[in-house]
């Protein structure tokens, strides 16, 4: 380490020593501190670097969410909380301590409490949390690692949310750190997104680093790219059509060359995170209604709720098997698939592929199936292009994970209707 870094590391010695953090030890386990820089608050961080550890360690697969923020549509107020030094309000069991042994220039220190680093400190943390908050979760509750949001309809309602919240977070004696709390608010920034009644939004800034991004210059670069500006994929229609040139080069043994499809994906993406759309959250306690129509140039439709057109949820997004929902076309004889005595394979297959979900399907005359006609006819607009190979089908439609069979089908059927 550097002299200002030795100095650094001396001062949070101590300062973790009169907190109860860490001790002195004699573990015969012993793994290399370092620092990382803060990204928010600026300064250096103290960790150790657990690799030879967590390569022995049995993996804790407890699943890390996958925040969607679905939940919190028609809220109007929120608060987050964010806890102080969330991993180093866990105890470490005894035997396990001197595990967390890391040497330094100034001896041999032990963990007491859980460390940055340890490979299962994030799944056990998310487990506790989960544990915690087990009845208010996606009520008005979201919890991810140390950030927790609270989202009600009314400022009465979110008194009470909140007197549950902070009474959980004493119960099992959480602390929260108050300058990095925020309450009563009617828009409010959660994991890189901005969260208001109008919807979900992409926090400018949060996207400043991926908009002061510079070229590429290597496949690791590209990747670090493509993975920040994928965070707000579902901001950005086409986003894996738009990144493609650049995804191919990141292909074993492709041959790393920059070209103007490269260049114009990069700017492109950086231009589309700029004027992201709010996404608009649907009411998942009321019926979907999707109008949809296959042309020979695409395929088109256009989800809505109680006869109103939705903002985009997210573009290339699935709904759950479990939502009801209408499903309107101008396809006449799909009306009675559910009751038609008799089906050839096709059809059994397409029955096999849509039976669990719960949905019904009504005719809808083509003239007045207006906005899903035109959406298949303008094959520049729509998530998918019918291709002559079903192959390049379900490659384009990877990211909204429908099932390949029924692509083919859906693939046939565009044809064989017009």
């Amino acid at each position: 380490m550097a002299p200002d870094e030795l100095k650094e590391l001396k001062i949070q010695l101590q300062e973790q020593l009169d907190k109860g953090f860490i001790r002195p030890s004699s573990s015969p386990w012993g793994c290399p501190a370092l620092f990382v820089e803060k990204k928010d608050q600026g300064g250096k961080r103290l960790c150790v670097d657990y690799r030879p550890l967590n390569a022995v360690t049995v993996k804790n697969k407890y699943p890390i969410p996958h925040i969607d923020i679905c939940s919190i549509a028609g809220a109007k107020v929120f608060s987050k909380i964010d806890l102080r030094s969330g991993y180093y309000q866990i105890k470490i069991r005894e035997e396990d301590i001197p595990k967390t042994a890391f040497s330094t220039r100034y001896g041999l220190y032990e963990y007491l409490v859980m460390s940055f680093g340890l490979t299962n400190a994030p799944a056990f943390f998310m487990y506790m949390m989960n544990s915690v908050f087990m009845n208010e979760l996606d009520k008005f509750v979201v919890v991810f690692i140390d950030d927790i949001l609270i989202y009600s309809k009314n400022e009465k309602e979110h008194e009470e949310h909140l007197r549950v919240v902070l009474t959980r977070l004493r119960e099992h004696k959480l602390y929260a750190k108050f300058s990095k709390c925020a309450f009563w608010l009617k828009e409010v920034g959660f994991l890189g997104h901005v969260l208001s009644e109008k919807g979900v939004a992409v926090d400018p800034s949060k996207v400043k680093d991926v908009l002061n991004w510079k070229q590429p210059e290597t496949v690791t670069e590209i990747r670090s790219f493509l993975g920040l500006a994928g965070y707000y994929r579902r901001f950005i229609k086409d986003f894996s059509k738009i990144a493609k040139p650049m995804t191919s080069l990141t292909k074993k043994n492709a041959k790393f060359v920059w070209g103007p499809k490269c260049e114009e994906g990069f700017r492109e993406l950086k231009k589309l995170l700029t004027t992201a759309p709010v996404l608009a959250q649907p009411d998942v306690t009321k019926p979907f209604d999707v109008y949809c129509d296959a042309s020979g140039q695409g395929l088109g439709c256009v989800l809505m709720q109680e006869g109103r057109s939705c903002m985009p949820r997210r573009y290339g997004d699935t709904i759950s098997a479990g939502q009801y929902r209408h499903i309107y076309t101008d396809h006449k004889s799909l009306k009675y698939i559910f009751t038609q005595p008799e089906l050839n394979m096709r059809q059994r297959r397409w029955l096999e592929l849509i039976k669990d979900y719960d949905l019904e399907i009504h005719y809808h005359p083509g003239k007045a199936n207006v906005v899903a006609d035109a959406l298949s006819r303008r094959a520049h607009c729509n998530v998918i292009e019918v291709r002559p190979t079903a192959r390049v089908i379900c490659w384009e439609m990877n990211e909204i994970e429908m099932p390949v069979a029924f692509l083919v089908e859906l693939y046939n059927i565009a044809l064989s209707q017009h």
